[in-house]
Protein backbone atom coordinates (compact mmCIF):
# COMPACT_ATOMS: atom_id res chain seq x y z
CA UNK A 1 0.00 0.00 0.00
CA UNK A 2 1.52 3.33 -1.05
CA UNK A 3 1.66 6.49 1.03
CA UNK A 4 -1.33 8.09 -0.68
CA UNK A 5 -3.54 5.09 0.00
CA UNK A 6 -2.43 4.93 3.63
CA UNK A 7 -3.12 8.64 4.11
CA UNK A 8 -6.54 8.28 2.50
CA UNK A 9 -7.32 5.33 4.77
CA UNK A 10 -6.30 7.31 7.88
CA UNK A 11 -8.42 10.30 6.90
CA UNK A 12 -11.37 8.04 6.15
CA UNK A 13 -11.13 6.41 9.56
CA UNK A 14 -10.67 9.75 11.34
CA UNK A 15 -13.12 12.27 9.86
CA UNK A 16 -12.40 14.81 12.58
CA UNK A 17 -8.73 14.85 11.61
CA UNK A 18 -9.76 15.32 7.98
CA UNK A 19 -12.05 18.22 8.95
CA UNK A 20 -9.27 19.76 11.03
CA UNK A 21 -6.85 19.65 8.12
CA UNK A 22 -9.42 21.23 5.82
CA UNK A 23 -10.21 24.05 8.24
CA UNK A 24 -6.66 24.72 9.38
CA UNK A 25 -5.56 27.03 6.50
CA UNK A 26 -8.62 29.37 6.54
CA UNK A 27 -8.70 29.39 10.36
CA UNK A 28 -5.01 30.28 10.51
CA UNK A 29 -5.54 33.01 7.93
CA UNK A 30 -8.58 34.47 9.68
CA UNK A 31 -7.45 33.95 13.26
CA UNK A 32 -3.74 34.66 13.10
CA UNK A 33 -3.06 36.87 10.11
CA UNK A 34 -6.29 38.90 9.91
CA UNK A 35 -7.68 38.99 13.44
CA UNK A 36 -4.18 38.92 14.94
CA UNK A 37 -3.01 41.94 12.96
CA UNK A 38 -6.30 43.72 13.66
CA UNK A 39 -5.98 43.04 17.41
CA UNK A 40 -2.39 44.29 17.34
CA UNK A 41 -3.55 47.53 15.71
CA UNK A 42 -6.49 48.02 18.07
CA UNK A 43 -4.26 47.39 21.08
CA UNK A 44 -2.31 50.48 20.04
CA UNK A 45 -5.39 52.59 20.79
CA UNK A 46 -4.75 52.15 24.53
CA UNK A 47 -1.37 53.88 24.19
CA UNK A 48 -0.65 57.54 23.51
CA UNK A 49 1.89 59.72 21.73
CA UNK A 50 4.15 61.88 23.87
CA UNK A 51 3.41 65.53 23.08
CA UNK A 52 7.04 66.58 23.40
CA UNK A 53 9.03 63.71 21.82
CA UNK A 54 6.40 62.40 19.40
CA UNK A 55 7.20 58.86 20.52
CA UNK A 56 4.56 56.31 21.51
CA UNK A 57 4.31 55.84 25.26
CA UNK A 58 3.39 52.23 26.03
CA UNK A 59 1.39 53.03 29.15
CA UNK A 60 -2.25 51.96 29.22
CA UNK A 61 -4.43 55.03 28.94
CA UNK A 62 -7.73 56.25 27.51
CA UNK A 63 -6.25 59.58 26.49
CA UNK A 64 -6.31 58.65 22.80
CA UNK A 65 -10.02 57.86 22.97
CA UNK A 66 -10.61 61.22 24.62
CA UNK A 67 -8.98 62.85 21.58
CA UNK A 68 -11.78 61.44 19.41
CA UNK A 69 -14.16 63.88 21.08
CA UNK A 70 -12.18 66.96 20.19
CA UNK A 71 -14.14 69.15 17.72
CA UNK A 72 -11.98 68.29 14.70
CA UNK A 73 -11.97 64.53 15.25
CA UNK A 74 -15.62 64.29 16.29
CA UNK A 75 -16.53 66.23 13.14
CA UNK A 76 -14.83 63.50 11.08
CA UNK A 77 -16.85 60.79 12.84
CA UNK A 78 -20.12 62.69 12.51
CA UNK A 79 -19.50 63.48 8.83
CA UNK A 80 -18.80 59.83 8.05
CA UNK A 81 -21.81 58.46 9.93
CA UNK A 82 -24.19 61.01 8.36
CA UNK A 83 -22.88 60.25 4.87
CA UNK A 84 -23.20 56.49 5.45
CA UNK A 85 -26.76 56.92 6.72
CA UNK A 86 -27.78 59.11 3.77
CA UNK A 87 -26.25 56.73 1.22
CA UNK A 88 -27.96 53.75 2.87
CA UNK A 89 -31.36 55.45 2.95
CA UNK A 90 -31.12 56.64 -0.66
CA UNK A 91 -29.92 53.21 -1.82
CA UNK A 92 -32.90 51.54 -0.12
CA UNK A 93 -35.38 53.93 -1.76
CA UNK A 94 -33.87 53.42 -5.22
CA UNK A 95 -33.21 49.68 -4.87
CA UNK A 96 -36.65 48.61 -3.67
CA UNK A 97 -38.66 49.30 -6.87
CA UNK A 98 -35.85 47.85 -9.00
CA UNK A 99 -35.71 44.70 -6.88
CA UNK A 100 -39.51 44.42 -6.81
CA UNK A 101 -39.75 44.59 -10.59
CA UNK A 102 -37.03 41.95 -10.93
CA UNK A 103 -38.67 39.64 -8.38
CA UNK A 104 -42.23 39.94 -9.68
CA UNK A 105 -42.07 40.62 -13.41
CA UNK A 106 -38.65 39.66 -14.78
CA UNK A 107 -38.67 36.16 -16.23
CA UNK A 108 -36.32 34.09 -18.35
CA UNK A 109 -33.79 36.07 -20.31
CA UNK A 110 -34.98 39.36 -18.82
CA UNK A 111 -33.99 38.16 -15.34
CA UNK A 112 -30.58 37.28 -16.74
CA UNK A 113 -30.36 40.77 -18.22
CA UNK A 114 -31.30 42.19 -14.82
CA UNK A 115 -28.55 40.28 -13.03
CA UNK A 116 -26.08 41.24 -15.73
CA UNK A 117 -26.98 44.91 -15.41
CA UNK A 118 -26.62 44.81 -11.63
CA UNK A 119 -23.39 42.81 -11.57
CA UNK A 120 -21.66 44.47 -14.52
CA UNK A 121 -20.50 47.54 -12.54
CA UNK A 122 -18.99 45.21 -9.94
CA UNK A 123 -16.79 43.57 -12.57
CA UNK A 124 -15.03 46.78 -13.55
CA UNK A 125 -12.14 48.29 -11.66
CA UNK A 126 -13.06 50.23 -8.53
CA UNK A 127 -10.62 53.05 -9.30
CA UNK A 128 -11.74 53.23 -12.92
CA UNK A 129 -15.34 53.77 -11.82
CA UNK A 130 -14.39 56.46 -9.32
CA UNK A 131 -12.18 58.37 -11.76
CA UNK A 132 -14.84 58.05 -14.45
CA UNK A 133 -17.32 59.70 -12.10
CA UNK A 134 -14.75 62.40 -11.34
CA UNK A 135 -14.72 63.27 -15.04
CA UNK A 136 -18.51 63.10 -15.27
CA UNK A 137 -19.00 65.40 -12.27
CA UNK A 138 -16.29 67.90 -13.23
CA UNK A 139 -17.43 71.39 -14.16
CA UNK A 140 -16.51 70.71 -17.78
CA UNK A 141 -17.88 67.15 -17.60
CA UNK A 142 -20.98 65.71 -19.22
CA UNK A 143 -23.33 66.84 -16.44
CA UNK A 144 -22.06 70.39 -16.56
CA UNK A 145 -22.28 70.35 -20.35
CA UNK A 146 -25.83 69.03 -20.14
CA UNK A 147 -26.93 71.80 -17.78
CA UNK A 148 -25.27 74.46 -19.95
CA UNK A 149 -26.80 73.06 -23.15
CA UNK A 150 -30.25 73.04 -21.56
CA UNK A 151 -29.82 76.65 -20.45
CA UNK A 152 -29.92 75.56 -16.79
CA UNK A 153 -26.33 76.36 -15.93
CA UNK A 154 -27.58 78.95 -13.45
CA UNK A 155 -29.45 76.19 -11.60
CA UNK A 156 -26.29 74.09 -11.18
CA UNK A 157 -24.29 77.17 -10.14
CA UNK A 158 -26.94 78.07 -7.58
CA UNK A 159 -26.87 74.58 -6.13
CA UNK A 160 -23.08 74.54 -5.95
CA UNK A 161 -23.21 77.87 -4.10
CA UNK A 162 -25.10 76.27 -1.19
CA UNK A 163 -22.90 76.10 1.93
CA UNK A 164 -23.19 72.44 2.98
CA UNK A 165 -23.75 70.45 -0.21
CA UNK A 166 -22.00 72.66 -2.77
CA UNK A 167 -18.45 73.35 -3.92
CA UNK A 168 -16.45 74.54 -6.89
CA UNK A 169 -17.95 71.69 -8.92
CA UNK A 170 -19.88 68.51 -8.32
CA UNK A 171 -16.62 66.55 -8.32
CA UNK A 172 -15.34 68.61 -5.39
CA UNK A 173 -18.58 68.75 -3.40
CA UNK A 174 -20.20 66.53 -0.76
CA UNK A 175 -23.00 65.94 -3.26
CA UNK A 176 -20.52 64.37 -5.66
CA UNK A 177 -19.17 62.15 -2.90
CA UNK A 178 -22.73 61.06 -2.09
CA UNK A 179 -23.55 60.27 -5.73
CA UNK A 180 -20.43 58.16 -6.24
CA UNK A 181 -20.99 56.28 -2.97
CA UNK A 182 -24.57 55.61 -4.05
CA UNK A 183 -23.54 54.35 -7.48
CA UNK A 184 -20.76 52.08 -6.24
CA UNK A 185 -22.69 50.44 -3.38
CA UNK A 186 -26.21 50.30 -4.89
CA UNK A 187 -25.87 46.69 -6.16
CA UNK A 188 -25.17 45.55 -2.60
CA UNK A 189 -28.61 46.89 -1.65
CA UNK A 190 -30.54 45.64 -4.68
CA UNK A 191 -29.51 41.98 -4.51
CA UNK A 192 -30.51 41.27 -0.86
CA UNK A 193 -33.85 43.05 -1.31
CA UNK A 194 -34.52 41.13 -4.52
CA UNK A 195 -33.72 37.84 -2.79
CA UNK A 196 -36.05 38.76 0.07
CA UNK A 197 -38.89 39.73 -2.27
CA UNK A 198 -38.52 36.43 -4.12
CA UNK A 199 -39.65 34.67 -0.93
CA UNK A 200 -42.81 36.77 -0.49
CA UNK A 201 -45.82 34.72 -1.68
CA UNK A 202 -47.85 36.49 -4.34
CA UNK A 203 -50.98 35.04 -2.72
CA UNK A 204 -50.48 37.29 0.31
CA UNK A 205 -50.48 40.39 -1.87
CA UNK A 206 -53.53 39.17 -3.77
CA UNK A 207 -55.33 38.36 -0.53
CA UNK A 208 -54.64 41.84 0.78
CA UNK A 209 -56.12 43.35 -2.37
CA UNK A 210 -59.14 41.05 -2.21
CA UNK A 211 -59.83 42.21 1.34
CA UNK A 212 -60.03 45.79 0.11
CA UNK A 213 -56.59 47.08 1.03
CA UNK A 214 -55.22 49.84 -1.18
CA UNK A 215 -51.82 49.24 -2.83
CA UNK A 216 -50.17 51.70 -0.43
CA UNK A 217 -51.61 49.88 2.59
CA UNK A 218 -50.58 46.50 1.17
CA UNK A 219 -47.06 47.85 0.76
CA UNK A 220 -46.87 49.23 4.32
CA UNK A 221 -48.47 46.32 6.16
CA UNK A 222 -47.67 43.26 4.04
CA UNK A 223 -44.85 43.72 1.54
CA UNK A 224 -42.47 45.97 3.47
CA UNK A 225 -42.48 43.95 6.73
CA UNK A 226 -41.81 40.73 4.83
CA UNK A 227 -39.03 42.36 2.78
CA UNK A 228 -37.48 44.13 5.77
CA UNK A 229 -34.84 41.40 6.41
CA UNK A 230 -33.50 42.00 2.90
CA UNK A 231 -33.55 45.76 3.39
CA UNK A 232 -31.63 45.41 6.65
CA UNK A 233 -29.16 42.98 5.09
CA UNK A 234 -28.54 45.40 2.22
CA UNK A 235 -28.18 48.30 4.62
CA UNK A 236 -25.48 46.39 6.50
CA UNK A 237 -23.44 46.20 3.31
CA UNK A 238 -23.97 49.78 2.14
CA UNK A 239 -23.59 51.34 5.59
CA UNK A 240 -20.43 49.44 6.53
CA UNK A 241 -18.79 49.91 3.12
CA UNK A 242 -19.47 53.64 3.17
CA UNK A 243 -18.33 53.88 6.77
CA UNK A 244 -14.91 52.40 6.07
CA UNK A 245 -14.17 53.65 2.55
CA UNK A 246 -11.40 56.19 2.10
CA UNK A 247 -10.71 56.09 -1.65
CA UNK A 248 -13.91 57.81 -2.83
CA UNK A 249 -13.63 60.75 -0.38
CA UNK A 250 -9.96 61.13 -1.33
CA UNK A 251 -10.77 61.41 -5.05
CA UNK A 252 -14.27 62.93 -5.05
CA UNK A 253 -15.31 65.82 -2.84
CA UNK A 254 -13.49 68.47 -0.88
CA UNK A 255 -10.62 68.08 1.58
CA UNK A 256 -12.90 67.12 4.49
CA UNK A 257 -11.70 63.88 6.08
CA UNK A 258 -13.71 60.71 6.60
CA UNK A 259 -12.84 57.96 9.10
CA UNK A 260 -10.95 55.88 6.54
CA UNK A 261 -8.85 58.86 5.50
CA UNK A 262 -8.15 59.70 9.14
CA UNK A 263 -6.91 56.17 9.82
CA UNK A 264 -4.70 56.24 6.72
CA UNK A 265 -3.35 59.72 7.47
CA UNK A 266 -2.64 59.23 11.17
CA UNK A 267 -1.06 55.83 10.62
CA UNK A 268 1.09 56.93 7.69
CA UNK A 269 1.84 60.61 7.33
CA UNK A 270 1.33 61.77 10.92
CA UNK A 271 2.78 58.65 12.53
CA UNK A 272 0.14 58.75 15.28
CA UNK A 273 -0.69 55.03 15.31
CA UNK A 274 -2.65 55.14 18.61
CA UNK A 275 -5.06 57.75 17.25
CA UNK A 276 -5.37 55.85 13.96
CA UNK A 277 -6.22 52.72 15.96
CA UNK A 278 -8.80 54.63 18.00
CA UNK A 279 -10.44 55.85 14.79
CA UNK A 280 -10.44 52.24 13.53
CA UNK A 281 -12.39 51.19 16.62
CA UNK A 282 -15.23 53.60 15.81
CA UNK A 283 -16.63 51.71 12.75
CA UNK A 284 -16.28 48.42 14.63
CA UNK A 285 -18.34 49.72 17.53
CA UNK A 286 -20.94 51.30 15.26
CA UNK A 287 -21.33 48.17 13.13
CA UNK A 288 -21.43 45.98 16.24
CA UNK A 289 -24.35 48.01 17.57
CA UNK A 290 -26.00 48.00 14.14
CA UNK A 291 -25.67 44.21 13.78
CA UNK A 292 -27.14 43.76 17.26
CA UNK A 293 -30.12 45.89 16.24
CA UNK A 294 -30.45 44.00 12.93
CA UNK A 295 -30.48 40.71 14.81
CA UNK A 296 -33.24 42.04 17.08
CA UNK A 297 -35.23 42.90 13.94
CA UNK A 298 -34.93 39.32 12.66
CA UNK A 299 -32.63 40.06 9.73
CA UNK A 300 -30.69 36.83 10.30
CA UNK A 301 -33.63 34.50 10.96
CA UNK A 302 -33.45 33.05 7.45
CA UNK A 303 -29.79 32.07 7.83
Amino acid sequence: MNVTARLSDVLWRRPRLFLLLLLAPPVLWLGVIYLGSLAALLAQSFFAVDEFTGQIRYDLTLKTYAELFTPANFDIILRTVVMAALVTAAAAVIAFPIAYHAARYARGRWKAVFYLGIMLPLWSSYLVKVYAWKLILAREGILGWGFQSAGAGWLLDGYLALPVVGGNSLSTSPTGTFLVFLYVWLPFMILPIQASLERVPVSLLEASGDLGAAPARTFRHVLLPLAMPGVIAGSIFTFSLTLGDYIIPAIIGNSAFFIGQAVSSYQGTAGNIPLAAAFAVVPIVIMGAYLWWARRQGAFDAL
